[in-house]
């Protein structure tokens, strides 16, 4: 039977610029599984500063960031873990007694999956997008060693600036690139979104593909990873990237490691 929230409820919740389901189910569910006195709500914001104080002020205890805020926050907080300090860029904070501490969860869980994928460091590889998650999933590839890589982003600053941080190159366009590993780390292949059943990468740029990676979440079989699928190619989905950045935010918000069972239960929920 699930906690009803009382006056003595830990809440925690999340800030984005289009706040999705996944979070708020996926916490709850482990919540009520583990009897934990803890409640997740999703939120956006108008005035970024006046939220950050607010988790300050009313001790909310964590607080997922998702675009367009990972970078916007950095400001805003008391210390940075150093999963967030080496990519500036941020998708977790914890409130301890006031004191907000931000982290890169996001960083963690690709790490974990170029791992668990045994993707050889020595693939060739473009990565489609600029923003703050964009930055999280280069530095994991950079620092598992990956180093023959190619940013593709049509803003001319980001997509530069990302590239050189990391010892890759850059261009605007995929062109006609055909590397072993494709990233799609925009919101093309979005559930609700405007290109929601767009490919991130063309046809003949999958077939030509060892492997793709879709770090978006929702809905876990985008075009793009049906397409790789359909041509019987390895994929990793932001399904898996989400279960993982989740995990290790729920550890860091109540000090509690669920089973492996658990974890999937959740992750099966929240993407229903």
């Amino acid at each position: 039977m699930a906690i009803m929230p009382s006056r003595d409820t830990t809440l925690c919740m999340s800030l984005a610029g289009r706040p999705g389901t996944f979070g708020v189910r996926f916490h709850n569910f482990l919540y009520d599984l583990l009897g934990l006195d803890y409640y997740y709500k999703a939120a956006t914001t108008g005035d970024l500063p006046a939220a950050i104080a607010g988790l300050r002020a009313l001790g909310v205890r964590g607080c997922g960031v998702s675009m367009p805020f990972k970078e916007a926050c950095i400001p805003l907080v008391d210390e940075l873990d150093a999963s967030a300090a080496a990519i500036d860029s941020i998708n977790t904070i914890v409130n301890q007694d006031g004191h907000l501490k931000a982290y890169n969860t996001d960083y963690i869980a690709v790490r974990q999956l170029l791992d668990e994928h045994a993707v050889p460091v020595n693939t060739p590889f473009v990565l489609q997008g600029s923003g703050g998650m964009a930055k999280a999933v280069a530095c994991a590839l950079r620092d598992a060693g990956f180093s023959q890589g190619v940013i593709v982003a049509r803003n001319r600053l980001a997509g530069p600036a990302l590239a050189q941080a990391c010892g890759y190159s850059w261009q605007p366009e995929l062109g006609g690139l055909r590397p072993g590993l494709l990233i799609n780390v925009t919101p093309i292949g979005m559930s609700g979104g405007p290109q929601a059943q767009d490919l991130a990468f063309d046809e003949a740029a999958v077939a030509a593909a060892e492997r793709v990676f879709d770090v978006v979440a929702l809905p876990a079989d985008t075009p793009l990873i049906r397409l790789a699928q359909s041509l019987g190619k390895p994929v990793i989905s932001g399904a898996e990237v989400a279960a993982i950045q989740a995990l290790e935010q729920f550890v860091l918000y109540t000090g509690v490691r669920p089973s492996a069972e658990q974890v999937r239960l959740a992750a099966e929920f929240a993407r229903g």
